[in-house]
């Protein structure tokens, strides 16, 4: 993910040293080879999608999470660390943002593009929890008027719908609103009572709302169907309908209005499907699709 959104930035070159990326003093052989694979995956994505009409979503490091994980160019101290480096990064990524989505939308005419900007640091950067090259040490918390601004200034710059996914705990669901943000992309396992306030106003407010229902990487619970309990009972897998009800439960004790449920939330997979294999990834695209279907049909039928 670093990496990723580090070949899109613009005159900031980076390259890799034995503990991750950092900021170059000039374009070197890994920057060159981050750029290629991009644009073969590009090729490859025009090939595959040719033809596609509909909306199209793409996903970018966000600038926090990426000046949390880029190390300056002399120092190794986390490029976060430098109110200067954050402004850099953030006015190069935000040209590069748009670039690609540009680029996107030239292979893919068709497309309405949505970008999403992956945020797992932001929390991390707003409670001051960020290690310094020492670990021993923690850069200041980012303030949030701050951090909205500096997302803001990204969001913006590709002219699409963007939307903020937060996988971590401690979701900064203000900074989100404050951003700019069109939708905001969670893990549902991780949402506590205490959230769902801040959910229901980003969703009365007209903010598209993702939720991360489904595991990406196969049920825990699923892989423990055929060995019975201690008592002799049967592990019983969780499918589509669970999740399903999960979502309602959620929507519901937020106090929203069920039928509006369908026209507002995506399903997603929980996280990512970065880390899972081609047909993993298959399944939970698959099981997401069966909880959407399956959402209004248990409404209309009073399930909770």
């Amino acid at each position: 993910m670093i990496g990723r959104a580090a070949a899109l930035l613009v005159d900031l070159p980076v390259e890799t040293t034995a503990t991750g990326w950092r900021l170059a003093e000039r374009r070197g052989r890994d920057l060159g080879r981050a750029t290629g694979l991009l644009e073969a995956d590009l090729d490859t994505l025009e090939a595959a999608a040719s033809g596609y009409a509909g909306t199209f979503k793409i996903q970018l490091c966000g600038p926090w999470t990426l000046a949390a994980s880029l190390a300056l160019t002399h120092s190794m101290e986390p490029a976060i660390s430098d109110a200067g480096a954050v402004a850099d990064l953030a006015a190069s990524l935000a040209e590069g943002a748009a670039a690609h989505a540009a680029d996107v939308r030239r292979r893919l005419p068709g497309a309405e593009v949505v970008v999403q900007f992956d945020e797992p640091a932001l929390p991390g950067a707003l409670a001051g929890a960020v290690p310094t090259a020492s670990g021993l040490r923690r850069v200041p918390a980012v303030d949030e008027p701050v951090a909205a601004d500096r997302l803001r200034q990204v969001l913006e710059a590709p002219r699409a719908p963007a939307v903020i996914h937060c996988c971590a705990a401690d979701v900064p669901w203000s900074v989100i609103a404050s951003s700019g943000a069109r939708g905001v992309s969670f893990d549902l396992a991780l949402v506590r009572r205490a959230d769902e306030d801040a959910i229901g106003e980003l969703a009365e407010a007209g903010h598209g709302v993702l939720i991360g229902a489904v595991p990406a990487k196969e049920d825990p619970v699923r892989r423990a169907t055929d060995r019975n309990q201690g008592d002799g009972r049967r592990v019983r897998p969780r499918g589509a309908q669970d999740f399903a009800t999960d979502v309602i439960r959620l929507w519901d004790r937020i106090g929203l209005t069920l039928a509006g449920l369908s026209g507002q939330v995506v399903i997603t997979p929980a996280c990512g499907l970065a880390g899972v294999s081609p047909a993993r990834a298959r399944a939970a695209l698959a099981q997401c699709q069966e909880v959407a279907r399956l959402i209004p049909e248990m409404i209309e039928e009073g399930v909770r």
